[in-house]
């Protein structure tokens, strides 16, 4: 492939993308080289607060995300986010104190810098399916993931609250559909789409979350899904690290494979599962995709 202006994104990967989800970085990193995305990494980053800071101290959460947007403006390009706990936060941030002249104030005074907070803070999906574009994203298939049937899993944070993330419809997105139309696989409707996987209550109150993530993979399963795809990694953990338990507790079988984005793609794009840590995954999703032919 080849781009007239190449695509180039500071690139925030957050707390679990350099530990329990090393495999949505990696796949992260391999995809974007293959479909020629400049990504560099924002110096210096830390945690964003993710979902529980919010909770316990509004100013130090919005602090945390503002000197990660500063960190950012020293890279060329928007900011591209994977996860989509650390994208609701950074976007929300932003809106937050664009709406509130003595929040900005009080978040400068304790980052000790002005703030600018009018640069773009993208997720992966946006960037495929907008920047590269449905048609270069077709010409980069090397290898289709066709008889694949996939459920989307948008989770809460994506698209959720209304004119925060703007990365797609609240109530109807496509993106996720979108994008695994253009490599070739099909996607299957369903009710679950948009439940809560019960997020970092996963540590708190398993339960509450064993009970939730039992409905979406029940939801999955029966609408025809041979696989989940999910652009999160607190949904990730809880329904691929979980699903085992969910079995034992529910006294069923789901074998359902929970794919990153990054990964379904890449192997569209001809990656290898070795580059996409196909390896690392709790629900082994091999005997899938050889059964499919993808590998």
């Amino acid at each position: 492939m080849s781009e007239s202006t190449p695509l180039k994104y500071a690139y925030y990967p957050g707390c679990s993308l350099h530990a329990s989800a090393g495999e949505y970085d990696l796949s992260t990193r391999e995809l974007f080289k293959e479909l020629e995305i400049g990504l560099t990494e924002v110096p210096d980053w830390f945690c964003c607060g993710a979902t529980p800071a919010h909770n316990v101290d509004e100013l130090l959460s919005l602090s945390l995300c503002a000197k990660n947007l500063e960190l950012a403006e020293q890279v060329e390009g928007d900011l591209a986010v994977a996860c989509a706990a650390c994208f609701s936060r950074l976007k929300t941030t932003q809106h937050v104190l664009a709406e509130s002249d003595v929040k900005r104030k009080q978040v400068e005074k304790a980052i000790d810098a002005p703030l600018k907070i009018d640069g773009k803070v993208k997720h992966l999906l946006d960037i495929i399916a907008h920047d590269l574009g449905l048609e270069k994203l077709k010409s980069a298939v090397k290898k289709p993931l066709a008889g694949l049937k996939v459920a989307c899993y948008y989770g809460c944070l994506l698209t959720r609250p209304t004119d925060v993330p703007n990365l797609d419809c609240v109530e109807a997105p496509t993106i996720m559909e979108d994008v695994l139309a253009a490599v070739g696989a099909e996607t299957v409707p369903w009710t679950h789409r948009l439940e809560c996987c019960g997020a970092n209550f996963t540590l708190s109150r398993p339960g509450v979350v064993i009970q939730l993530t039992n409905a979406i993979l029940d939801s999955a399963k029966a609408a025809g899904a041979d696989c989940v795809m999910v652009g999160c990694p607190l949904c990730h953990g809880n329904l691929d690290i979980r699903q085992k338990e969910i079995e034992g507790v529910y006294n069923t079988s789901y074998a359902l494979p929970v794919f990153y984005i990054t990964q379904l793609v890449g192997m569209a794009c001809g990656l290898s599962p070795e580059k996409l840590g196909l390896g690392a995954l709790i629900v082994n999703p091999m005997p899938l995709l050889k059964s499919k032919g993808l590998v």
